[in-house]
């Protein structure tokens, strides 16, 4: 592999974050009385001078990445944007002890909205604005960012390692680069349209902004210790329950859909019709099952509960309305359902992803057609093209990794103290970027609780997850050749 690109490359993310934080800095500078002024500056100057350091004075090759070399590039990427990005919150201290936070770091830029702090309403706001930052990065992707730079094969490359083959596969006849412009553009207008939406409902600017950010990267974070239950707000729900759930589908559909006027493309595409329709018997079942138990004193309330914790988990976004620990069993079991599937590939979701579970369900009721009569030629299709046998086996093979993780790390957590119910949805919660889980880690609770040891197995699962597994395997595999 040749380090001196990779450097190169890296050194351009991390110029990435410098301008996030510097952006931050500024908002502290006009604001009166803030304090994290020098929290931010300083180590945006630190890390601009790291990451300019290789684009002075490393001297790139002129030569096509190889996927090696772009799978390296995505994962020391997003690792040292973890360790950089963590800088403001520990210079700032306070709650933030090292291990605090690298964990605040690396949940906003996963987009997992898990968070160590008890007093969010306490930070400053340049550091609330750095806070939501490193989630809307992380929502569309450090190197799908920064990649908007480079051209022809080398975006291409980028985008490959970290943009995952099922997302590309929606869109046939798309390259790379191409398909990483459109979720870009997308990203950013649905960021704009929905802080506008906000506005109007009578939310603040910055709050607007903020929660704009956080629900379109289907990260959670919010600027109030009650998350969303804090506007008490039924028309900002309803504004933030259609951004995460345009957020939860496939970009590259949406941008042919509303950006090129073709919105035709939404109601052909099958993954988003089920999608869709999973979510809607979600909201059902959760409705139904609030009013039984008498969880709710209205039809209607049981109804707008329903549908922001349904929209906000099956997008792995993680906003709170209710304490949903407090809900009846089933409820609470389909939240874990939809924490699991969750949304769409080429969206700012985590989890299996729905295409996933699509391709596996037909693998296997193919499997059964051929036991039953082996001479039938059974063609798997999704949205009308052929999927390969060796497609359906990634889809079932990454399932299993996914499935396999969350086991290990849950029994890991429990093995370490945890409750069962607190160890095994933090796991499910920490690999899907959901954030919030059941028992200790509710909706409206935080990890500040946890050991260190535990706060980092959950900030590797969360890596782990937010890189879709197989970029972390091929870069550990490669180093092992070494």
């Amino acid at each position: 592999m040749n380090w001196r690109i990779i450097t190169w490359y890296i050194g351009i993310s991390l110029l990435l974050v410098t301008a996030l934080m510097t952006v931050s800095g500024i908002i502290a500078l006009w604001t009166p009385g803030d304090e994290s002024r020098l929290s931010l500056l300083f180590p945006a100057f630190l890390t601009g001078t790291v990451g300019a350091y290789p684009l002075i004075f490393v001297k790139r090759n002129h030569h096509a990445l190889t996927f090696k070399e772009g799978n390296c590039i995505v994962v020391g990427a997003w690792l040292l944007a973890c360790l950089f990005g963590m800088l403001p919150f520990l210079f700032y201290g306070h709650e933030f002890t090292f291990i605090n936070a690298l964990f605040e770091s690396v949940s906003g830029f996963t987009t997992t909205g898990a968070s160590i702090l008890n007093d969010i309403e306490a930070l400053p706001r340049g550091l609330q604005f750095w806070r939501i930052s490193t989630a809307w990065v992380g929502g569309i992707g450090i190197v799908t960012m920064f990649s908007m730079l480079t051209a022809g094969a080398d975006k291409s490359a980028l985008s490959k390692a970290e943009i995952s083959n099922v997302a590309r596969d929606a869109l046939m006849g798309e390259n790379s680069g191409s398909f990483a412009n459109r979720m870009l553009l997308t990203y950013i207008a649905l960021t704009v349209l929905t802080f506008f939406s906000l506005k109007l409902t009578g939310m603040g600017w910055f709050d607007a902004a903020t929660n704009a950010m956080s629900a379109c990267s289907t990260c959670g974070f919010c600027t109030r210790n009650l998350s969303i239950a804090y506007y008490a707000n039924p028309a900002a729900e309803l504004v933030l329950s259609v951004a995460m759930l345009a957020a939860g589908v496939h970009f590259g559909i949406l941008f042919l859909a509303f950006l090129k006027g073709r919105p035709k493309y939404i109601w052909k595409s099958e993954t988003i019709k089920v999608f869709l329709s999973l979510v809607g018997i979600a909201i059902v079942a959760v409705t139904v099952d609030l009013m039984v138990h008498g969880t709710c004193a209205s039809f209607w309330e049981a109804l707008r509960d329903a549908t922001f914790q349904v929209s906000s988990i099956s997008t792995t976004t993680g906003f709170a309305t209710r304490d949903t620990t407090q809900w009846p069993p089933l409820s609470m079991a389909v939240l874990i359902i939809c924490s699991l599937i969750c949304g769409c590939s080429g969206s700012t979701s985590g989890g299996i992803k729905i295409d996933r579970a699509i391709l596996a369900a037909k693998g296997i009721h193919r499997k059964v057609k051929l036991t039953v009569n082996p001479r039938s030629i059974q063609l798997i299709r999704v949205d009308g093209r052929p999927k390969s046998d060796e497609q359906v086996s990634d889809a079932y093979g990454y399932i299993f990794c996914y499935l396999l993780i969350v086991v290990i790390f849950a029994a890991f957590n429990i093995a370490l103290g945890l409750d069962f119910t607190t160890g095994v949805t933090a796991s499910v919660a920490c690999i899907g970027n959901v954030g919030p889980g059941f028992g200790e880690v509710g909706s409206m609770s935080n990890y500040a609780a946890f050991p260190p040891v535990l706060k980092a197995a959950g900030m590797v699962e969360m890596l782990i997850g937010r890189l879709e597994i197989f970029p972390v395997l091929y870069l550990l595999q490669s180093l092992s050749r070494k």
